[in-house]
């Protein structure tokens, strides 16, 4: 067996590993018990990932048949660009994988993905508290200075 990592389109096949993953991603922002995400909404998500209507895109790491992060983005339009922009929505790897480049290489297969489809911009955002993975995001993005607003309806 090779302890090569693949980046890959998801496949409605890979559900039950994906699934762990999310769950522990959502758990990672504080959705979980109480406040975890309602599983429909985990359902729509998935499903997303495989209409041709949506926007929306899965990408896994898998090494030797497991699972071991994912990456998940969409493309919208911009007011300042003709071509659309890619939203890096969510990304996650094992805490044990943490540190052996699998979320670098997520990263770089999204950048080559929305590249070829024609996308002038990837970005992202994360807590303030994720420090960790920000070390990473300083070494393959910049900052844009931007601070984030929302408001729920």
């Amino acid at each position: 067996m090779s302890d090569t990592i693949q980046i890959r389109p998801a496949t409605p096949d890979d559900f039950d590993a994906w699934l762990p993953l999310w769950d522990a991603y959502n758990a990672f922002y504080g959705r979980s018990g109480e406040t975890a995400l309602p599983r429909e909404i985990t359902l729509i998500t998935w499903g997303r990932f495989f209409d041709g209507y949506e926007p929306m895109h899965a990408m896994v790491a898998e090494r030797n048949g497991q699972l071991l992060g994912l990456v998940h983005f969409l493309y919208h339009r911009h007011t300042t660009m003709a071509g659309p922009t890619c939203y890096l929505q969510d990304l996650y790897t094992l805490e044990t994988e943490r540190g052996k480049g699998i979320g670098r290489a997520l990263i770089e297969a999204v950048y080559a993905r929305a590249k070829a489809d024609g996308a002038q911009r990837v970005y992202w955002q994360t807590h303030e508290t994720n420090q960790t993975a920000m070390k990473l995001y300083d070494q393959v993005a910049e900052r844009s200075g931007f601070v984030i607003y929302r408001k729920g309806l």
